[in-house]
């Protein structure tokens, strides 16, 4: 064991705070100086970098902070807390701005939001966990349950790889309400990554990928409790229990239940608002850490049970299902999963490591809407083993590995049973080049053989230029290949009097070939200091070119037409952003986003229906000082702009039924106010959507739903209007 610490320097970076508490700081650079030696902090702040007995300066450096130099001359732990550069109140300043974190180094285009960012609003959920951040779209999936879609880059979430802790999660049958499995308390960080992804995490991400970080019980509260309440009617428990159960285990368990009893219809169309809800959710995570041998590991098993009914107001299941009576719908969910994550560094070669990851999941989902039934069995197997290493020194790394995968999907679509089995396995490598002060790129390339998909190459490759100081440009393009789950992906079109039509060629996936794209893209990040405070510009702009889609059809509104693209499809995604600390504890935040996303439909090359070309999103944030008892005020408010949206063709309903070509743009305000007591106890209090904006006629012949006029897919607004909410945290 000494042997090795004595050929490595470990260590934790952290932002300094009156309480010199280990907040750690993702990304931060530490190096040797005069060498070509260096490395970059992990999400926790943690880094290992080998001992030079040749130099003795080592640089730790980090944009917003000032830069200090240790004198190491003996192999030995640093735990260092970076000072602000603007000498501003250290807990505050540093803790609002790295709430959301951009770096400057990585070659990929990655944003990590923390949990202290988390917390600037209600986050129930994963999918209510981005309406603070421009750099996902948030989007209203239908008039029913209530469920919010998340975009990137003008392509929905299953055009991104969602995992956790770089494990796939999100993905099959839970495509549609996965998201709102993992409860937002649970969550300690989320990675964002834009664009074509890293091979090591398979050949599915097209768009990007958002990864999840979960609470680690060694780290997290030893007992944290949170309760939710909104004039909605939804009540929600979280709590924590994690136990140190000796120097090298810890385990934790999450217990998360929310329920919503109360009929709501505040636009008097005879149709719920919001679904009635039950979900019981519980965790037990495990985590054993041994860094003097270079062992750690993590064990999760999960038991989740989700229950909605959505549909008239006067709807009761037990006499109505499957009549005339009245219109409803039941989703039921019951899902078990499980992951092990194993992980080693080698003692005396710190650079050097390994890392095996492997999950088991089976996902039941009964449901039916009005008249149509959706039944879906999905079970996964996933498996990942990796190898990190250099390549002369720690400037060439690399990592390689196999990767093996199966799901197993049992669906009844009405009277008819798809079933198949998807089974593949696949080797990658990657090469990273860094070189901290100008140049670094990152080549990937993996091979992988689908019973379905066949035999393919999936290549992806980014690269980060510093032209100048605080200044950063990158580039990526990569391939991504995916089997769409057509109906898992696509279950608010169950709720209409829509038929739907497969027209497909004759492939291995529901008849249809495999979706294939290509990513790429540029993007600019300029950090700044203005009036001695800190702020930082970006600009990207990514598109996405379908050689295949699954290009969904609903432009008449009698059917939803599936059926292999045929033309063109793509999407153009720019972004501009600009944010800066205003004033001392004032941060501002502010983005445009421009979307041309169109394909080929029946009618021609259309603009994707439902997609504002114009969002705007601005968000204000301010801390009061920190007192010495940890007491303190949070105010967040946040707006976003979304401009006219295209409406899917209804010209050949009647009249009455006819939504015209565009919906006219709006506006959305959120704000929230935290009050914090004391280190332990803070309440909260929040709306969303203000200003009470709601969309008029959400559910097209509500008052004859078993009509051909019945839809409930055309929402391209709030339909339940003002929301208020109230909360605390407890934690000790």
């Amino acid at each position: 064991m000494l042997v090795g610490a004595q050929k490595k320097i470990q260590g934790m970076v952290m932002e300094a705070n009156i309480e010199n508490k280990h907040i750690g700081l993702a990304g931060a650079n530490v190096y040797w100086l005069n060498s070509q030696t260096g490395t970059i902090t992990k999400n926790d702040g943690t880094f290992s970098i080998p001992y030079l007995k040749e130099h003795n300066k080592l640089v730790i450096s980090f944009v917003g902070f000032r830069t200090d130099t240790l004198t190491i001359d003996e192999p030995k732990m640093v735990h260092h807390w970076l000072q602000s550069s603007n000498q501003l109140d250290e807990v505050v300043v540093q803790k609002e701005r790295d709430a959301v974190q951009k770096t400057f180094f990585s070659t990929q285009n990655v944003i990590t939001v923390n949990s202290a960012e988390l917390l600037k609003a209600a986050c129930c959920n994963l999918s209510e966990s981005f309406e603070t951040n421009p750099a996902i779209d948030v989007n209203f999936n239908d008039a029913l349950t209530g469920t919010k879609q998340i975009q990137m880059l003008g392509l929905t979430s299953p055009y991104l790889l969602i995992t956790q802790e770089n494990i796939p999660m999100v993905r099959g049958a839970s495509q549609t309400y996965g998201l709102t499995f993992t409860p937002g308390t649970w969550v300690e960080s989320i990675q964002i990554t834009k664009g074509a992804g890293s091979v090591v995490n398979g050949y599915e991400s097209i768009s990007g990928q958002i990864n999840t970080e979960l609470q680690k019980p060694l780290t997290d509260s030893p007992v944290f409790v949170n309760g939710y309440a909104n004039l909605n009617g939804r009540l929600e428990l979280n709590t924590h229990l994690n136990t140190k159960l000796s120097d090298k285990w810890s385990t934790g368990l999450f217990i998360h239940g929310n329920r919503r009893d109360i009929e709501v219809d505040n636009n008097d169309d005879g149709f719920l608002d919001t679904p009635l809800a039950n979900q019981i959710n519980i965790m037990n995570r495990w985590q054993y850490q041994d860094p003097e041998k270079g062992w750690v590991s993590f064990f999760n098993v999960r038991f989740l049970n989700d229950e909605k009914q959505v549909g008239e107001t006067n709807f009761n299941p037990d006499t109505d299902k499957f009549t005339t009576n009245a219109w409803g719908s039941e989703i039921d969910t019951k899902r078990v999963d499980g992951s092990v994550k194993l992980g080693y560094v080698f003692p005396e070669l710190p650079f050097q490591s390994f890392g095996f990851q492997a999950s088991y999941s089976s996902h039941q989902q009964d449901s039916y809407y009005g008249f149509n039934v959706y039944d879906i069995d999905h079970e996964s197997i996933y498996s990942n083993f990796l190898f990190n290493s250099i390549i002369g020194n720690t400037k060439n790394k690399f990592k390689t590995g196999l990767t093996f995968a199966y799901d197993g999907y049992d669906e009844l679509v009405n009277n008819q049973q798809f079933e198949r089995v998807d089974r593949s396995a696949g080797a990658f490598f990657e090469y990273s080049y860094a070189n901290l002060e100008k140049l670094s790129f990152t080549a990937g390339l993996r091979l992988d053989s689908h019973n379905r998909l066949g035999t393919f190459f999936t290549p992806r490759f980014h690269i980060r230029y510093t032209p100048w100081e605080k200044a950063s440009i990158r580039g990526s393009f990569g391939l991504g290949r995916r089997a769409a789950n057509i109906f898992a992906e696509n279950q608010r079109l169950f709720a209409s009097a829509r038929t739907i039509q497969l027209n497909g060629n004759g492939g291995d996936v529901y008849g249809f070939d495999a979706e294939k794209a290509m990513n790429y893209g540029i993007s600019f990040l300029q950090g700044f200091t203005l009036f001695d405070r800190p702020g930082n510009f970006s600009m990207d702009f990514y598109r996405t070119d379908f050689d295949n889609q699954i290009v969904v059809d609903w432009e008449n509104p009698r059917e939803v037409r599936f059926s292999n693209l045929e033309g063109k499809s793509f999407a153009n995604s720019l972004q501009v952003e600009l944010n800066h600390e205003v004033l001392p504890n004032l941060e501002v935040r502010t983005a445009y986003k421009f979307y041309d996303v169109k394909t080929d439909f029946q009618t021609g090359l259309q603009q994707k229906p439902l997609q504002a070309r114009h969002r705007y999103f601005a968000n204000i944030g301010y801390n009061t000082p920190v007192k010495d008892n940890g007491a303190q005020w949070r105010f967040d408010y946040t707006v976003h702009a979304l401009g006219e949206q295209r409406l899917p063709n209804t010209s050949s309903n009647p009249v009455d039924f006819q939504l015209g070509d565009f919906a006219e743009g709006y506006s959305l305000m959120n704000a929230q106010m935290t009050k914090v007591f004391s280190k332990k106890f803070e309440v909260y209090v929040g709306g969303e959507n203000l200003t009470n904006f709601r969309q008029s006629n959400p559910v097209l012949g509500a008052e004859d739903p078993f009509g051909t006029n019945f839809d409930t897919t055309i929402i391209y607004a709030p339909i339940f209007g003002r929301m208020l909410y109230a909360g605390f945290r407890f934690k000790s």
